[in-house]
């Protein structure tokens, strides 16, 4: 569905490139989790993917058609929900009334549910603009899932919203996923995402470091909580904590872990020879 090929993009008066020679490929649905440090590009290669930039070299296609042209049965089915947004001073009944024509999916029942999960269905006698940063977040995206478009690209979501909030995000992304549809989410707050994904993308210094599903990063690699010396010594990275550790070590098939983000992320940004070996990660680029 997704296709990113050699993507090279600078800025004006930038002379590194903020992403370089970069080439990804998403063929199904899913959730995928977009993770790197500030300044990796993360959010750059949101903006490409939905034709807001222009690369300087190669190209993004979205079922085969360039997204930089901006044809509207591609852009009716793109929504990119930004890290900071500015919503106008009308309630929400008239911002769906002006804005889900755009959007031949739209679902008025579906925009409800949404609303619901959130908590937030009394904020839509409200003008828009009067709400605070973590309200406007929640209805944009309560917005943006009832278009039901096929790609759907968030830049640090959970931003802004409070612990309830952030647990209703989990609650509402979850329940939205489809084979059908793709969802990227862009955070560096990986304990906002972590058990929600399919997918975990890391990219770092403008090139992809990590591009596999939760499944196969499982199958190789066992994330553990432990105090034990030996599997402390042998791990692939441990993160020191009180008494015990966070570590990763090689699945040989005895283990059944679930992810943790954060070990992952390192272990991905400095050991990079073990993500290559255990993943082939060069080939798929």
């Amino acid at each position: 569905m997704l296709k990113l090929e050699k993507l090279t993009f600078s800025y004006p008066r930038r002379h590194e490139p903020v992403v370089d020679d970069f080439s990804l490929d998403l063929g199904e649905g899913g959730i995928y989790g977009l993770l790197g440090p500030n300044g990796a590009g993360k959010s750059t290669l949101l903006y490409l993917i939905s034709g807001l930039l222009t690369p300087k070299s190669g190209r993004v296609t979205i079922k085969g058609i360039d997204s930089s042209r901006r044809l509207p049965e591609t852009l009716s089915d793109i929504f990119i929900v930004p890290e900071e947004l500015t919503l106008p001073a009308v309630r929400l009944d008239a911002y769906v009334k002006m804005n889900a024509p755009f959007y031949p999916r739209f679902s008025h029942e579906d925009l409800q549910r949404h609303l619901s999960t959130f908590e937030v269905n009394d904020i839509a006698r409200y003008k828009l603009s009067s709400l605070s940063m973590g309200q406007k977040k929640k209805i944009f995206m309560c917005f943006a899932l009832a278009c039901n478009t096929s790609l759907l690209l968030m830049d640090e979501p959970t931003n802004g919203l409070d612990i309830p909030g952030k647990a209703a995000f989990r609650r509402f992304i979850a329940s939205s996923a489809s084979d059908d549809r793709i969802i990227v989410i862009s955070t560096h707050q990986v304990r906002d995402i972590d058990r929600i994904l399919d997918h975990v993308i890391i990219m770092n210094n403008r090139s992809l470091l990590l591009n596999e599903t939760i499944n196969a990063i499982t199958d190789r690699l066992a994330f553990l909580n432990t105090s034990d010396r030996e599997l402390i010594d042998r791990a692939l990275v441990a993160q020191p904590g009180i008494g015990n550790a966070q570590i990763i070590v090689p699945n040989d098939g005895s283990y059944d872990t679930e992810v943790n983000l954060e070990t992952l992320f390192e272990l991905a940004t400095t050991r990079r020879d073990v993500i290559d070996s255990l993943f082939n990660t060069q080939r798929k680029q």
